[in-house]
């Protein structure tokens, strides 16, 4: 192809002796002896060529301007399919690009860094520009208020803070472009006065004659070090009689330490000391320990509320007072070991919600959280929190004592299941399984449970985990049937794999109903049997007939057809009359 036009021709000089003009070239797909021929030349000039072009990533041809202020330069880039050509026109003082800045160095103070440099050119007035880069990636960018000046003060930097600066500079007068970046120089301001204070916290535990308190303490994002922390003060007096505080020092890899006090009240100071001063001081007030009776001896009077895990952390709520002007919650990052690493975070006094989260936390521990108001730097406990992260299925099944059968009945008796805090989540109640051996379940009152066999299994559902047996009904007599009892908390409950048979027995009150209906019946049968003549005269007596009385057997006594009996024919051993006057006939 034809060489293109030369793209971004310009010409600029760094020390007003000599220019340098540069280009970028285009592609030709041509090679050897058919390469591009570069060729710089001046208008008004009888030279043909002022300087040898060589190209690498870009073009540049350079030569000496000696009194010539005033260019107009044409490139011509020719090839043998064809010619093309680009011209600038400048005046050398307009063009003025300078070479970076070196030797640079620093004087610093805790908030201040001031920064020195050389250029090579001190003939020309240039204006400097620094460029410092902050601990947290932010560029700032300060420009020197005098021309020609060598240096430049930045202020409002933090103390014994690591800095990066470096520096460029242009033309002051006819600004064409800034010189390249000097070797950027990394420094640290000098140390200051800690500012901000210590968060401090405490743990009490009663003993004889008084109370350990274990001090804990830390550094905040508000409180700033300004140096090297060499040693943390602790301060600590009575508050009644105003005796002599005490005070221990301790090296700054330590962030706890504890002291004995007696039962009188005490105010607790911390501070931080790095070389040049110490911080503001830290106050921790301990009341005395029979108005403080609540906060240290019975904190087991309050009932630990159930809390529950988030994604983000453990969710914890408690009621606010508007007494306290904050709330802290304290927690052990690891409560099954001594010590615990216990941990504290402080809330504002409209705060009544946190989630308390920490790389720490694991599923299937639990974790208590006290929730304490504090004013005047006296804290008080409010509420007790327990939960988990993430609750799991409980590690052990419940113990099945004791099996009461009947033929269409099983009562299940377990111990009383464990809830210390071993237990991977709360138990929330049981589930009994109970399924026969041959057919499918489907006794009154239970729900179809389907395990990963495809086995079908009736579930019993208790939600009261204080519960200690159950009693599963309906049952067939005389089947045999497999059952299990299983507690579940929030996190689901362990697999269903180990069950208990147990064999329903017969029905004896059949047996007997069926007894009754057959040898009642025959036995009454055959005492009938035996005894049909005094049974028949029992139950169907014969009813006599006048005719078939032997006392009127006798012929004479026969009237027609019929059988008389005259009663003066019969000598009676009693006579019973109806009235006086038929005794008087008589």
């Amino acid at each position: 192809e034809p060489p293109d036009t030369p793209e971004d021709f310009s010409c600029q000089t760094q020390d007003m002796k000599r220019v340098t003009c540069t280009w970028r070239d285009g592609e030709t797909y041509l090679y050897g002896q058919n390469l591009p021929q570069y060729t710089l030349s001046e208008t008004s000039s009888q030279k043909t060529a002022l300087c040898k072009a060589s190209c690498s990533k870009q073009c540049s041809c350079s030569w000496d301007i000696g009194q010539q202020w005033i260019w107009n330069v044409t490139v011509t880039v020719e090839n043998p399919l064809g010619k093309k050509t680009a011209t600038d026109v400048f005046d050398v003082n307009h063009r003025m690009y300078p070479t970076a800045p070196f030797q640079v160095w620093e004087d610093c103070t805790d908030t201040e860094i001031t920064l020195h440099w050389n250029y090579e050119n001190n003939e020309i007035e240039l204006f400097c520009q620094t460029e410092v880069l902050q601990p947290d990636g932010q560029v700032e960018l300060h420009n020197s208020s005098v021309t020609d000046s060598k240096r430049v003060t930045v202020r409002g930097l933090q103390p014994y803070t690591e800095y990066t600066a470096r520096v460029r500079c242009g033309a002051a007068k006819h600004f064409w472009r800034w010189s390249e970046w000097s070797q950027p120089l990394t420094t640290r301001t000098k140390e200051g006065t800690p500012s901000g204070k210590l968060d401090i916290w405490r743990e009490i535990t009663p003993v004889l004659g008084g109370r350990n308190v274990t001090l804990f303490w830390k550094q905040t994002p508000s409180f700033q070090a300004n140096g090297k922390i060499i040693s943390y003060e602790v301060t600590w007096e009575k508050i009644e009689d105003g005796s002599k505080p005490e005070s221990i020092s301790f090296s700054s890899v330590y962030n706890s330490t504890r002291i004995f006090i007696d039962n009188h009240s005490y105010r607790i100071i911390i501070m931080a000391k790095n070389n040049v001063n110490f911080s503001l001081p830290s106050v921790l007030i301990i009341s005395r320990a029979t108005d403080n009776s609540r906060n240290i001896f019975s904190t087991e009077e309050l009932k630990e509320g159930q809390v529950n895990g988030t994604d983000d952390g453990v969710f914890i709520s408690w009621e606010p007072r508007s007494i306290y002007d904050s709330y802290i919650i304290d927690w052990c990052n690891f409560p099954r070991l001594q010590p615990c690493d216990l941990q504290w975070k402080r809330f504002g006094p409209n705060t009544s919600s946190a989630v308390i989260s920490s790389a720490a936390f694991v599923p299937g521990v639990r974790y208590k959280f006290c929730i304490y108001g504090s004013v005047a730097n006296r804290a008080s406990l409010l509420e007790k929190k327990t939960g988990y992260l993430k609750e799991l299925p409980p590690s052990l099944d419940p113990a099945v004592g004791k099996v009461d059968l009947t033929y269409n009945s099983v009562t299940l008796s377990w111990d009383s299941y464990r809830t210390n805090e071993s237990e991977p989540g709360f138990v929330r109640g049981y589930h009994v399984y109970v399924s026969p051996i041959q057919g499918k379940c489907n006794l009154k009152g239970s729900k179809k449970h389907i395990l990963s066999g495809e086995s079908e299994l009736c579930k019993y559902t208790i939600q009261n985990p204080e519960e200690k047996s159950y009693t599963v009904k309906h049952l067939m007599p005389n089947t045999k049937y497999k059952i299990m009892v299983k507690a579940f908390t929030g996190g689901g409950e362990s697999p269903t794999v180990n069950f208990r048979y147990i064999d329903t027995p017969s029905n004896s009150n059949m047996l007997y109903f069926v007894l009754l209906l057959v040898i009642v019946p025959t036995l009454i049968a055959a005492i009938c049997h035996w005894k049909m003549k005094w049974v028949k005269e029992c139950c169907c007596p014969v009813i006599p007939s006048p005719n078939k009385s032997k006392v009127l057997s006798f012929q004479e006594f026969k009237i027609d057809s019929e059988k008389v009996l005259k009663i003066n024919d019969c000598l009676p051993d009693m006579l019973a009359l109806d009235s006086n006057t038929e005794a008087q006939k008589l």
